[in-house]
């Protein structure tokens, strides 16, 4: 199992084109197999650096997770706006995602977790998680242990590989003082 002697987490930089590439092929990965991400065509690298460049323009964090050693990037989360209205200005909405090979080892845990801290300290107060599938328990039960409460199931609103899809929103609150 990682620990954290075994990885680091650190910001993005889009500077670093080898970092995109394999963040690209990390969220490829998940979009034609999985049912976190409800995206059918997975983004090629430019709209990949797109994305991310919007996310740092706007001061919201992006994080990499990286192999202590090889410098291997096992996975990436960040925290965008959850919605585009001016209202929402102090929420953010998390995406974590990991390579296959390290799901399920605490890496996902801590990279939330940071990503949590990080959110924070930028003045955002509330995280949304908008977890694809109710099948999803392992994301479940993360933002569960990382404190997040359920607020809401979407019934069938998603349709992917041949079957609809439930989304579980998951909320923090992160003004609260215990977080």
């Amino acid at each position: 199992m990682p620990n954290d002697n075994t990885y680091l987490i650190v910001p993005f930089d889009s500077a670093i084109a080898g970092d995109l590439a394999a963040v690209t092929a990390i969220y490829d990965d998940h979009v034609r197999h999985g049912t976190g991400s409800f995206e059918i065509t997975p983004p090629d690298e430019a709209e990949m650096r797109s994305r991310f460049a919007a996310l740092e323009a706007s001061g919201h964090p992006i994080l990499l997770v990286k192999d202590r050693e090889s410098g291997a990037v096992l996975g990436f989360g960040y925290a965008g706006p959850h919605k585009a209205r001016a209202a929402y200005n102090h929420t953010v909405e998390d995406s974590v995602y990991l390579r296959s090979d390290v799901a399920g080892k605490g890496i996902g845990r801590a990279l939330l977790a940071r990503l949590i801290a990080e959110s924070k300290a930028r003045g955002f107060e509330q995280m949304m998680a908008v977890i694809g599938d109710s099948e999803n328990h392992a994301s479940i039960n993360l933002h569960r242990a990382l404190g997040f409460v359920e607020v809401g199931i979407a019934r069938n609103v998603g349709f992917k590989f041949g079957r609809y899809l439930d989304v579980v929103f998951m909320q923090l609150d992160m003004s609260a003082a215990e977080n």
